[in-house]
């Protein structure tokens, strides 16, 4: 019997390189000069790399090579598409342009920690990459989604259906499309409700499958109202169907990987 493959999963970055290149030093997963070490290891970001932190460029850069190196040795790194991805890609097509709904591209953009300097950063490649960033995933089981939100079953009944619809309309030039799917993305907590949020999270399992809801998107520390220093796990929640995995990076939390359970498949 072969050794499963080592899985992590790892909460909204929010541009802090250096937090995320230690890390994944201390994993091995990277090497002293931040290349692919890990192997066979399975890797997945739940989305959020980019602003409110200094290097969102380059944690980008950092994550799109880590993909390609890992591929190469064996591996896998994924990353699931998050709100502030949406973010950066409405600012950098529609720039001032508003639907009405609320204030224009840019301007909700930097209100949410926004820079400019990284949109004149912005290339092509990362672009495209961006944009074909799936907004579900299973993985060991486990149900990948960044927002602990209910937006994913206006989408579609299936991962597949969602990742199509919210892909196809990344495609399209529908300003009203994307602020749409912004403000379903400002949603959190969707889980937490008592009885209400276990219903809820059951239902996410049964439609999408999994046996557990990993997410990110709202703080641990805001769930547990505690310094975000003070985490380093996750937390697990809604009679143990939901984890949560943003450990505050951009607050000052350190951040840390998560390794999912193998579970043998029938």
């Amino acid at each position: 019997m072969q050794n499963a493959q080592p899985t992590y999963v790892v909460g909204d970055i929010h541009g802090q390189l250096k937090k995320l290149v230690r890390l994944l030093h201390d994993a091995h997963i990277v090497d002293e000069h931040q290349v692919w070490q890990g192997q066979q290891t399975i890797l997945w970001f739940i989305g959020d790399l980019v602003d409110r932190g200094p290097d969102s460029i380059a944690v980008l850069d950092l994550v799109m090579r880590l993909q390609k190196e890992a591929a190469e040795a064996g591996g896998q790194v994924g990353c699931l598409l998050g709100n502030h991805e949406l973010l950066m890609l409405g600012a950098y097509q529609f720039g001032r342009r508003s639907t009405g709904l609320s204030s224009n591209f840019i301007t909700k953009w930097r209100q949410n920690g926004g820079d400019r300097k990284d949109l004149a950063r912005l290339t092509m490649q990362h672009i495209e990459w961006l944009t074909q960033l799936p907004a579900m995933a299973s993985l060991n089981d486990h149900l990948l989604l960044h927002a602990d939100a209910p937006l994913y079953l206006r989408y579609g009944q299936s991962i597949e259906a969602v990742n199509t619809a919210i892909r196809s309309l990344m495609r399209k030039s529908d300003a009203l499309d994307w602020e749409e799917l912004l403000e379903d993305f400002a949603r959190r907590g969707a889980f937490a409700s008592g009885e209400i949020g276990k219903e809820f999270a059951q239902r996410f399992l049964t439609t999408y499958g999994g046996t557990q809801l990993v997410h990110g998107h709202t703080p641990i520390s805001a769930f547990k109202r505690q310094s975000p220093r003070e985490i380093h796990h996750p937390l697990i929640y809604a009679g143990g169907q939901c984890i949560d995995i943003d450990g505050a990076m951009f607050l000052g939390g350190p951040g840390f990987l998560y390794q999912l359970p193998h579970r043998e498949k029938e």
